[in-house]
């Protein structure tokens, strides 16, 4: 199943995805609660998306980096949920090779421009709060739309080799992969190939240092900001400051903590359901809770919603 004959030796063109194996009832309810999950995901960042185009109060610098995070976060869905549910009520739980390799490569091309944008969205806010007078010439039009594309082309560059070396292995024993998506780490383990330590190690490093750039440049620019509201001497300014950046806050700990634990942490002595479990924190809940996370805490965001409702209901009685 999934494999072909070449030169009296087994070539993998297929893998399976074992999924959570669950009793099939679970299975049934897991579905459920995840395809509801995915639609109320793609719902609320197509929301933010449509609010921060459609209302001029949301047209600035930092809507324009949370529409590109919303963006991300729909197609980072994409990659792994669709497959996901299919395979939780479908005996069939193959994946094509190139199947295997376009859903691993946009994973983790899109994790990465995560990865990237939460940092510009950190340096959005230092330059807002530690520069009000010069903000809109730092972070003109210009400038912002340089950085965004700067952050998906990185993302997506970043990804090309480590993608492009494990894609090119021989993969000629087993072709089962124990996680609900192609995952980097399992999929290389299949390999017959001797450079596995070799690949590991790279995305280790690669994670590591991704991170670990994204983290310093935002914890550098919430330490600035911290500088500049502790000389503050109006409560009502250190309460302004707080509401723009706890939204961001956040997000950035959710999103740095799980995945932290999923790519910079040591994996051995982890067992593969813990690996499970947080890929599902990762990759299908937080996604769902970034848009929440920011209409629920952010002002602009909840009145825009409100006024676009209200037109809406305008529009329906005027019919």
């Amino acid at each position: 199943m999934g494999l072909r004959n070449s030169n009296s030796t087994k070539q993998v063109t297929a893998f399976i995805l074992t999924g959570f194996q669950l009793p099939q009832p679970v299975e049934v309810f897991v579905f459920t609660v995840l395809l509801l999950v995915f639609l109320l995901t793609i719902a609320g960042n197509v929301t933010i998306i449509t609010l921060v185009c459609l209302d001029q109060r949301l047209q600035t610098p930092m809507y324009f980096f949370l529409c590109n995070l919303s963006l991300m976060e729909i197609f980072f869905v994409l990659s792994i949920t669709p497959k996901l549910l299919v395979n939780l009520i479908s005996r069939n739980k193959s994946i094509s090779f190139l199947g295997c390799a376009i859903q691993c490569y946009f994973y983790f091309f899109l994790g990465a421009s995560e990865i990237i944008i939460i940092a510009l969205m950190a340096f959005d806010r230092y330059v807002a709060i530690c520069h009000p007078l010069r903000y809109s010439i730092i972070m003109n039009g210009r400038v912002c739309t340089c950085l965004i594309s700067i952050c998906w082309v990185s993302g997506c560059l970043s990804m090309l080799g480590p993608m492009f070396l494990l894609f090119h292995l021989p993969f000629c024993g087993s072709n089962i992969i124990d996680h609900f998506f192609c995952d980097y780490a399992p999929t290389v383990r299949l390999s017959c190939s001797d450079s596995i330590p070799f690949l590991l190690t790279l995305e280790s490093v690669l994670s590591a240092v991704m991170l670990f750039s994204s983290m310093s440049v935002t914890a550098l620019s919430y330490l600035y900001i911290c500088t500049t509201v502790l000389h503050m001497h109006s409560t009502n300014g250190w309460q302004k400051t707080f509401s723009t950046c706890a939204s961001h806050i956040t997000v950035a700990s959710i999103f740095y903590g799980s995945a932290i634990f999923m790519y910079s942490l040591p994996s051995q002595g982890r067992s593969q359901d813990v690996q499970k479990a947080m890929a599902v924190l990762t990759g299908v809940v937080t996604p769902l809770l970034n848009p929440f996370i920011y209409s629920l805490r952010n002002e602009k965001v909840k009145e825009a919603f409100r006024d676009c409702v209200k037109k809406q209901k305008f529009a329906l009685r005027k019919d």
